[in-house]
């Protein structure tokens, strides 16, 4: 199993190559600094949002697991979405990154 990164430096690592790279990120929730599960609520410009969420496949590596069956929503859907996540478990973390063209980081380990 992989080493577990906690959550809050997982953030800030982020955070800062977002920062780097002109690409807007903003923490909307912070949770659980350790163990909290990340929510990432992905702004499309010009498209909507698609929200995925951290899991761990079975060799325990990061992977994002798509929310909403992957469409691409309206915020006012993505946002009702990760209220009902939270209400279920309340050490989640939701980020929100705006994404331009091909800049989508999630992309490649969506499972």
């Amino acid at each position: 199993m992989a080493e577990r990164l906690p959550t809050e430096l997982w953030v800030k690592a982020h955070a800062a190559r977002c920062s780097a790279q002109g690409i807007s990120f903003m923490v909307i929730r912070r949770g659980d600094q350790h163990r909290g599960v990340v929510i990432a609520k992905l702004h499309l410009i010009g498209q909507g949002f698609r929200v995925v969420a951290q899991a761990r496949d079975l060799d325990g590596e990061l992977v994002w697991a798509p929310a909403l069956e992957g469409t691409i929503v309206p915020e006012a859907d993505a946002d009702a979405y990760i209220e009902r996540q939270v209400s279920y478990d309340p050490d989640i973390w939701v980020i929100e990154v705006e994404l331009r063209g091909d800049d989508d980081w999630f992309r490649g380990t969506v499972i």
